[in-house]
């Protein structure tokens, strides 16, 4: 990259799902290229547009990894500039003080911290679970997995969960530098249901409830799924306050994918049980590669690596305008193909 500062982007929020990804996003490339950025409009679609705590969390951990500097970083800001410096290694510790995302906060500089000169570890406080983000369980068994196969070299400890609302979360993530980024291809999949229940297991997390939930959930979704030898774990997390989350891991190949859901206000068994389910037979009725939420993560490292490729589930607004922002912020593009029905693929033009 080069020692000077570029011109300054500006990158409107309000575009496409108008969300916090917009600003995510941003900011690991600004600080990867060195371009200063405004960001306008923030989370403009947003029932409470602006900046909330999260993501003043991770403004300042971007502004402290590369030692930037940022104008109108407060509160319900809807704009900010960034002018990012050199990218530091070092030891960091993020606090978001609510049950927001860490999640978030560290995929905002997780990439930017390979490009460091030496060693980073990066310990975050706050939420790991909340319904509305990837939590750190898709982070840590479906999104590293495939970094490592791209050349990204980390490990994670966790110390304690937080769900959604008490927060409390606390784990660090060791990162180290890497020498480039190598591409992914991930073609459709041959079809798999037949196979399906030796490739899966379920997993009920559990914190302050009675194991029944658990076993009621497990039930359930074996019963829509028609299938039988399906291995199960039952966990009680380390955790403030209660929480259930409802994962199936679906290996295919190199991925490891995971189809998750949560229990919001109080724990419905069907509906936690059924949701997670049901995206995993629409992922196998499809015959693709990727699930939808994967997909949206795979854009940035891809681009990074200037090629790639794999096929998915119709592109989500998230997924569409997270190619929107790369495509402005790198000298890439991506082709986004309908090959069928249900089938996508989405490709990085070199």
């Amino acid at each position: 990259m080069e020692n000077t500062l570029k011109k300054m982007k500006t990158i409107d929020g309000a575009f496409g799902e108008g969300g916090g990804q917009v600003l995510r996003s941003s900011l690991t490339l600004s600080m990867i290229t060195k371009t200063p950025i405004e960001l306008i409009n923030i989370r403009a679609k947003r029932s409470k547009p602006g900046l909330m705590r999260q993501h003043l969390t991770a403004i300042e951990a971007a502004k402290t990894i590369c030692n930037a500097e940022v104008v109108g970083a407060d509160l319900g800001a809807e704009t900010i500039q960034f002018y990012p410096g050199e990218i530091q290694a070092g030891d960091y510790n993020f606090s978001i003080g609510t049950a927001g995302s860490t999640v978030l906060v560290c995929q905002t500089i997780l990439l930017a911290l390979a490009y460091a000169p030496e060693h980073s570890r990066v310990r975050f406080e706050g939420g790991t679970h909340n319904g509305l983000s990837p939590s750190l369980c898709f982070f840590e068994q479906s999104y590293l997995p495939v970094l490592r196969q791209m050349g990204l070299t980390c490990d994670l400890d966790v110390k304690r969960l937080g769900f959604y609302p008490a927060g409390g979360g606390e784990w660090q993530i060791a990162v180290a530098p890497f020498e480039r980024w190598k591409s992914i291809s991930f073609a459709a999949s041959k079809k798999l249901s037949g196979l399906s229940s030796q490739r899966c297991k379920m997993t009920v997390l559990l914190n302050n409830y009675d194991v029944s939930i658990a076993e009621k959930e497990v039930k359930i979704a074996l019963n829509y799924l028609d299938w039988e030898g399906v291995p199960y774990e039952i966990k009680k997390g380390q955790a403030r306050g209660k929480g259930n989350t409802f994962q199936i891991h679906f290996q295919d190949g190199e991925k490891h994918l995971m189809f998750e859901s949560f229990a919001q206000k109080k724990v419905v068994e069907r509906d936690v049980a059924l949701t997670a389910t049901k995206h995993l037979k629409a992922f196998l009725d499809a015959e693709v590669a990727v699930e939808e939420y994967l997909a949206d993560q795979l854009l940035l490292p891809m681009a990074l690596a200037k090629g790639g490729e794999f096929t998915t589930t119709e592109p989500s607004d998230h997924t569409l305008t997270n190619i929107a922002v790369i495509e402005q912020m790198l000298p890439i593009q991506f082709q986004v193909e309908q090959l069928s029905k249900r089938q996508w693929n989405i490709k990085v033009l070199s």
